[in-house]
């Protein structure tokens, strides 16, 4: 059996990219051993790839009242609500990683109500499946709700930006047909060999 695409669109070498791209590439490669699909997948388009990937680390890499690993759980949960396996397999290997916890991903992927999370990380999650699915409906309670879980206005900001962001990245995954790296599925499931 051949291996699928990683995109039903053409995907660039290495050689082809632009050198700011092929760097951020080759560093990407350095830390983790691989470089996941979606580097080279959404370099079918490098304007398109600069402007995705500064806005993903605006979100992803600053301080934030948010740990990494709730930001990652934000990700998981509302990618499995938007049916985005590509999202929910590379993020739930990184939520594995940054929670130092094998099962919590598949719980919040699966159904975060039942994971062995916070009420406090609950509650981030319950508004960021709002923002996902029914930005229409967000009022008062649910800024209420959250500062009452110690959120400040920042916080609930970042929460809404990061599930908006991926509900662009869920749907451009799903529309390319973007194929999750064989390496995400058993990252952080066992303990690394010493």
């Amino acid at each position: 059996m051949s291996t699928p695409p990683i995109s039903r669109y053409p995907v660039p070498t290495l050689d082809d990219l632009p050198e700011d791209i092929r760097a951020r590439i080759l560093e990407v490669q350095e830390k983790s051993g691989f470089v996941p699909n979606v580097f080279f997948a959404l370099a079918h388009r490098p304007a398109e790839w600069r402007a995705f990937f500064a806005y993903h680390d605006a979100l992803m890499e600053k301080d934030s009242g948010l740990t990494k690993a709730e930001r990652e759980m934000i990700v998981v949960a509302t990618s499995n609500a938007n049916g985005c396996q590509y999202c929910v397999v590379a993020h739930g290997a990184i939520l594995r990683i940054r929670a130092k916890n094998p099962l919590v991903s598949d719980q919040v992927a699966t159904n975060y109500r039942k994971a062995d999370i916070t009420p406090r990380q609950k509650a981030m999650l319950d508004f960021a499946m709002k923002v996902a699915l029914d930005s229409a409906a967000i009022g008062e309670a649910d800024y209420a709700s959250l500062h009452g879980h110690g959120f400040n206005d920042e916080d609930i900001w970042d929460i809404g930006a990061v599930a908006a962001f991926f509900g662009l990245s869920n749907r451009m995954a799903n529309m390319t047909g973007m194929r999750p790296n064989d390496e995400f599925y058993l990252m952080g499931r066992v303990p690394k060999q010493k």
